[in-house]
């Protein structure tokens, strides 16, 4: 996993990310709620918010947030497509991007400090 990202930021851009983050959740399972979608897919969106608001896993689940979310909008036939391609836009910048320094991935798969001991 930390091949996929150069840093893990901290401070004001962590904080960006983190609202990137929620903002991409919270569009997700928005998107998803608007008619009545199948269970599966809710249960699917719950999921794929909470694992982003997490950070975990973060461009994995972004891309899977991307393909649900055109299913839903293309599958279900919404009209509502600037929403769609601005939260999409949105999510497929924070797989790109990463979690930041404020999510499970960058406890897990942070930089770490080695102290070798001495010989």
């Amino acid at each position: 996993m930390q091949r996929l990202f150069t840093m893990f930021p901290t401070g004001l851009p962590g904080l960006a990310l983190l609202l990137l983050r929620g903002s991409v959740a919270i569009a997700f399972v928005v998107a998803s709620f608007r008619q009545e979608p199948p269970g599966w897919l809710q249960a699917t969106a719950i999921i794929l918010a909470i694992g982003l608001l997490a950070g975990y896993l973060t461009p994995i689940v972004a891309v899977a947030a991307v393909f649900v979310h055109a299913f839903v909008w293309f599958g279900l036939g919404l009209d509502a497509t600037t929403w769609a391609v601005v939260a999409s836009l949105d999510a497929v910048a924070l797989a790109l991007v990463g979690p930041g320094a404020y999510s499970i991935d960058a406890y897990l798969f942070g930089r770490r400090v080695v102290v070798l001991p001495p010989p």
